[in-house]
């Protein structure tokens, strides 16, 4: 009898660790478009969850395969920056969206365009 019982059960963990498949999306709620781990094209797949730290919004970016970035949402107006790493983001405005470029990897993000902050920065 006992030998019935373990059966089932490394049956299973030998399923669990047979192939780890990444899911075609990260968990969570809110999605944007992404391009992870070098991928050309742009999915709703990265999920992103917002988080706040020390009196400043954090969003952290949860890819499909189980990677995150974090952001931290600059008051200013100018968008975001790296919360952590030594990387620096590469950002640009398009639109009603902020295409982040990190690395291998690629967002987009919804913005809005706060009224005052094209106004509060000098013409050049």
């Amino acid at each position: 009898m006992k030998f019935l019982t373990v059966l089932p059960l490394s049956l299973a963990l030998a399923a669990c660790s047979a192939g780890h498949e990444v899911p075609e999306q990260a968990e969570g709620g809110e999605r944007i478009p992404c391009a992870v781990a070098g991928s050309a094209e742009l999915k709703p797949v990265c999920a992103v969850e917002r988080v706040r730290e020390q009196d400043r919004l954090v969003l952290v970016v949860h890819h499909p395969d189980g990677g995150f970035r974090r952001f931290m949402v600059m008051t200013d107006g100018s968008g975001l920056a790296v919360a952590d790493g030594a990387q620096v983001a590469v950002t640009r405005l398009d639109g009603d969206r902020l295409d982040v470029s990190l690395g291998a990897d690629r967002y987009l993000f919804p913005v809005t365009r706060k009224p005052h902050a094209a106004e509060s920065k000098p013409a050049r």
